[in-house]
C-alpha cells in the first residue's frame, strides 16, 4: 500500500507529547519524518514508563517511524545544519514542527529568509510564549473541578493528558492545511498552536463555558454517572463491573428489554409523572434508575450479562485493567496494536495509525536509535561529504559513533 503521505519530508524538532505525536502520526502516514535531537537526548528522551533496559517505551512508541538525527543544538555549527535541513530544496521538503519557543536562532523570520515558501508549525504552552503542560492546562480548564464524586472537595486530576494528544492531532492537521494552501498558491505557512488554546476550545466547543455562564457557578460532580444523560457503571455478581449506556430512546428500551424491568419503568413514570423516553428525565432519575437496575447486574457474572445486553443490542463495556490489553494483544485481537522492537533488544506494545485506508492499515514504523540516522541524512538531505561529516565528528556537532555506542551501553 502507498501510504498518503509518501514523499513528503518534514524536519521535527520537539519534545514530550504534542509535537512528536504530530510527527508520529504523518510518518504513518507515509512521510518521511527526520526527528532532531540534542546529543545524548533531550529531556523526554528516558521519559516514563521504561523498559527494564533503562529505555523510554514512550519516547520508542512517539518516534516510530521517523529518523533519528542528534547535533549539539547549543553551536553555532549545529543550529546551521538544522535550519538547513528544516529549509532544504525540493517541493516536497521545507516543513518543521517545533516547540523551540523563545530561542531566535530558529524563529520563522530565520526560516523565511532561507526559504520563503517554508511551512513552520510550532507548538506553544499559552499564546504569548508561556510555558505550559497538559497538567497545568487542564487544572486551568475547570474539569478536574467537575470530576470524582460529589463528596470530593479537591480537584481531580487524570492520569491522560488529553489536551496533548488533540494537540498533536492538530499539529498534523495544520501540516497538511498549510501544505495544501502551498500546493495551491505557492505560500508558505507559519502555525502556531498553544495548549491552552487547545483545551479552551475544547470545553468551550462541548458547550460546557456557556452552561457554567447560564449556572453562575459550576455544574454538579456525578462520580460515575453520565452528565445529562443516563449511564454509570454497575458491578456484576463475580466483581467485575460494566458501564451502561442509554443515550437515545432505542437504548433505554433496549437496556429495559435486557433487564426485564419495562413494567416497573412505566408504572415508575406513572407515579413520578415522568417519561423516560426523555433523555433528560433520564438523567434527572439516574439514581433511581440505578437502584432499579443494580439487582439485575448483581445476580448475574458478567459472561451472562453480556450475552443478555448484547442480545438486546445495549451500550455497554467492561471495565478492564491495562494488563487485559496486553493479554488480549498475545491473543493477537486488536489489528490497531503491534510489537515495537527496541535499540537495547527489548520490545515495546506499541499502535499503527488507527486510520484505514481501503481497509488497510499501515506499518506502526520502527523505533529509532538516537541520532543513527545522522550521517544518513546530512550526507541525503544537505549533500555532506564523507569529510566533512568526519569534521562535524571531530568537532563533536554531530554524535559520533562512540557516542552511540555508550549510550547503548549504559541502555543494557
Amino acid at each position: 500500500m502507498t501510504r498518503p503521505m509518501t514523499g513528503t519530508h518534514i524536519v521535527e524538532c520537539a519534545s514530550f507529547v504534542a509535537g512528536p505525536t504530530g510527527g508520529m502520526t504523518l510518518a504513518q502516514l507515509g512521510a518521511d519524518v527526520i526527528r532532531v535531537d540534542p546529543i545524548g537526548g533531550g529531556s523526554d528522551h528516558f521519559r516514563w514508563p521504561v523498559a527494564p533496559t533503562g529505555e523510554s517505551y514512550y519516547w520508542a512508541s512517539l518516534n516510530k517511524g521517523k529518523r533519528s538525527v542528534a547535533i549539539d543544538l547549543r553551536s553555532q555549527e549545529g543550529r546551521e545544519l538544522v535550519l538547513a535541513l528544516a529549509t532544504a530544496a525540493g517541493p516536497d521538503r521545507g516543513v518543521l514542527i517545533d516547540n523551540v519557543v523563545g530561542r531566535p536562532w530558529l524563529a520563522h523570520e530565520r526560516l523565511a529568509a532561507r526559504r520563503s515558501d517554508v511551512i513552520h508549525v510550532r507548538v506553544q504552552g499559552y499564546p504569548d510564549g508561556r510555558p505550559a503542560v497538559d497538567y497545568t492546562v487542564n487544572a486551568e480548564t475547570g474539569v478536574p473541578r467537575i470530576t470524582g464524586g460529589d463528596d470530593w472537595a479537591a480537584p481531580v486530576n487524570h492520569v491522560l493528558p488529553a489536551w496533548d494528544l488533540v494537540a498533536g492531532l492538530s499539529v498534523a492537521t495544520g501540516v497538511l492545511a498549510a501544505l495544501n494552501q502551498r500546493a495551491r498558491t505557492g505560500a508558505g505557512a507559519y502555525v502556531e498552536l498553544a495548549l491552552s488554546d487547545v483545551a479552551l476550545a475544547g470545553v468551550a466547543n462541548l458547550g460546557w463555558l456557556s452552561e457554567a455562564a447560564d449556572r453562575h457557578g459550576e455544574r454538579p460532580r456525578h462520580g460515575n454517572h453520565v452528565y445529562g444523560s443516563f449511564g454509570v457503571d454497575f458491578a456484576c455478581r463475580d466483581d467485575t463491573r460494566v458501564m451502561v449506556v442509554a443515550l437515545t430512546d432505542g437504548q433505554w428500551r433496549a437496556l429495559q428489554s435486557a433487564t426485564g424491568t419495562a413494567e416497573v419503568f412505566a408504572a415508575l413514570e406513572q407515579a413520578l409523572n415522568a417519561d423516560l423516553r426523555d433523555e433528560a428525565e433520564r438523567y434527572r432519575l439516574r439514581e433511581t434508575i440505578e437502584a432499579v437496575l443494580r439487582p439485575w447486574f448483581a445476580a448475574r457474572d458478567l459472561d451472562e450479562v453480556g450475552k443478555e445486553l448484547d442480545a438486546a443490542r445495549v451500550l455497554w463495556g467492561r471495565y478492564r485493567g491495562m494488563a487485559d490489553l496486553v493479554a488480549d494483544h498475545r491473543e493477537q485481537l486488536h489489528e490497531v496494536l503491534a510489537d515495537l522492537r527496541l535499540p537495547g533488544g527489548g520490545s515495546a506494545i506499541t499502535a499503527r495509525s488507527p486510520l484505514r485506508f481501503s481497509g488497510e492499515r499501515g506499518p506502526a514504523g520502527v523505533c529509532p536509535v538516537l541520532g543513527g540516522d545522522t550521517d544518513s541524512v546530512l550526507a541525503e538531505v544537505l549533500g555532506l561529504t564523507a569529510a566533512e561529516l568526519g569534521g562535524l565528528h571531530d568537532r563533536r556537532v554531530i554524535a559520533t559513533p562512540d557516542t552511540t555506542k555508550h549510550q547503548d551501553k549504559e541502555l543494557r
